[in-house]
């Protein structure tokens, strides 16, 4: 960060005049806190007896960043093995560092911290040319990053609430305050699942070792004739959620889009020539063999593909981990000056992370900005700058300089 202390002062002002614990952890005296400072060192394991306490402590020691524990223990302040783990919150992170767009590769770059071997888009797990698991990256929250973060957010949603059976009141729903979304499960079915569990969880939101064949796409005979048997877009679960995800594969493919999932020329133009045939088959009977030449091997491709999706891409390590620590609600975010916000999860789909979490209203702020795209912030667009120097907005300042994209001019 080329500017830490025009930072600082401005998250004080925050803390100090506009921050409020609006969606604070339940249970707060039960859970750990962790902060990371302008430094750079790590202080976890604090508790906190209430709200208040908890506010005065982030006015007086204004962190960077601010988390606190899904789980609830006896003693919070303890080390790890004698803090007496009591259950913990069910929470998924939905970050677009782990979803595939178009837009990764215009402004995505890593390079590998070992042998500098560089490259665009979603960062490697390990380098193709040394295996070094380490990189340096440089990343941008767009709008489309962020859209496509949303979409993984609803899937997760419908199937917490339609598949699960979790009342809105027990799920609540954050902006993270960078690239993506958190939502938290508390429930007291969930508290005590143990890491497995939780995998099992994970697994099934993200639709892993779903078989076509076990959820009612079969063929069978009736005499002279075979009949194709598929899945219904009212079956509960999966199985209705792969039909209605097939149903709009056929209502708007083209041919490409066959083609990428494998499936022959002259299957694939039957499918397209026969559309409306099919679906209404669908609608009417729920049989899929309603077009000669497209067969078993043909839907099921067409299944597999739809369940990837489909499903809600999460962070799997986030959920199982039974003694993470989150980021906490109303806090800014050290690499935006965003806010964590909360919002009903009804309100999802009007949510606007580029207006709603804005944590900086007022002022303005003259920097020497080095490279940053075109960005919105509310009604405003901004950019692209190179090599630049331009008086913005706070917010707009305050973003580019947590992305290490420009320097304050005092």
């Amino acid at each position: 960060m080329k500017s830490p202390a025009f930072i600082q002062r401005k998250f004080s002002e925050y803390y100090a005049e506009d921050f409020s614990l609006s969606e604070s952890p339940r249970s707060i005296e039960k859970r750990e806190f962790g902060f990371i400072s302008f430094e750079g060192w790590m202080l976890r394991h604090k508790s906190f007896k209430s709200e208040e306490e908890l506010k005065a402590f982030l006015q007086d020691s204004v962190p960077l960043n601010a988390y606190s524990s899904c789980a609830y223990y006896e003693n919070p302040e303890a080390e790890m093995e004698r803090k007496g783990w009591l259950g913990a919150d069910l929470i998924f992170d939905i970050d677009a560092d782990h979803i595939p767009t178009p837009c990764n590769k215009i402004h995505d770059e890593w390079i590998c911290n070992s042998c500098g071997f560089c490259g665009k888009g979603i960062t490697p797990e390990k380098c193709p040319v040394c295996n070094n698991e380490k990189f340096e990256e440089s990343t941008w929250p767009c709008e489309v990053c962020l859209s496509s973060a949303k979409i993984e957010t609803v899937k997760l949603l419908d199937m917490l609430m339609r598949d699960f059976g979790f009342s809105d009141k027990k799920v609540h729903v954050f902006f993270s305050g960078h690239r993506g979304y958190h939502v938290h499960v508390e429930d007291e079915a969930i508290r005590a699942l143990d890491s497995v569990a939780r995998k099992e969880i994970v697994d099934y939101a993200s639709g892993l070792g779903l078989s076509a064949s076990f959820h009612g796409l079969t063929e069978k005979d009736y005499g002279a004739s075979r009949v194709l048997k598929g899945l219904s877009m009212n079956d509960p679960g999966w199985r209705g959620r792969v039909a209605k995800g097939i149903y709009d594969f056929v209502l708007n493919a083209k041919p490409d889009d066959y083609t990428n999932i494998r499936v022959k020329k002259n299957v694939a133009e039957a499918l397209m020539n026969n559309k409306e045939r099919i679906l209404k088959s669908w609608t009417d009977t729920g049989t899929w063999g309603a077009v000669k030449g497209v067969g078993f091997e043909t839907w099921k491709k067409m299944a597999e593909f739809c369940v990837g999706s489909q499903s809600a891409k999460v962070d799997t390590v986030v959920t199982t981990d039974i003694h993470r620590l989150i980021r906490l609600s109303s806090t800014l975010h050290g690499k935006t000056g965003f806010k964590k916000i909360s919002f009903r999860t009804s309100d999802i789909e009007d949510f606007d992370p580029f207006r709603n979490a804005i944590a900086f209203q007022k002022g303005t702020a003259t920097v020497l900005v080095s490279v940053a795209p075109k960005f919105r912030l509310g009604e405003e667009i901004f950019g692209p700058y190179r090599n630049q120097k331009v008086e913005l907005q706070t917010a707009a300042a305050v973003l580019l300089i947590c992305r290490d994209r420009a320097e304050v001019i005092e």
